[in-house]
């Protein structure tokens, strides 16, 4: 697969558009607890390590897509399901002031960094 593959199959409807229907059923719905799984990686990946092994509600499930780590080597032949997990700021961070107990923090992962509470 050459690297233009993941640009041609885009164009015209956008990425990750191009990408709908080509991931299994989500494992998460909104309102699901989850945890973020302390997985190794190498090179490279969004997941924040200051979210791993945290405990977080599933607010969105946003869209189908390779993993940045897959995409990263040109794997964009797994798609899955990406979401939105917001996080309570004081879980976090322990430091974090008591005043503020109700902020909170959102960020996006793809599926295979959660796992059910």
């Amino acid at each position: 697969m050459s690297r233009g593959h993941h640009a041609e199959k885009a164009t015209g409807k956008g990425d990750p558009q191009c990408f709908r229907g080509e991931a299994p059923q989500p494992k998460f719905k909104v309102g699901d607890r989850v945890r973020i799984r302390d997985l190794p990686d190498i090179f490279y990946t969004r997941c924040q390590v200051y979210t791993r092994g945290a405990e977080g509600v599933v607010a969105v499930v946003t869209h189908e897509s390779p993993a940045p780590e897959d995409e990263a080597w040109d794997n964009v032949d797994a798609p899955e399901w990406f979401y939105i997990v917001r996080f309570k700021q004081k879980e976090l961070w322990s430091e974090y002031p008591d005043v503020y107990a109700n902020d909170t923090l959102q960020t996006e992962f793809s599926e295979r960094w959660l796992e059910p509470v």
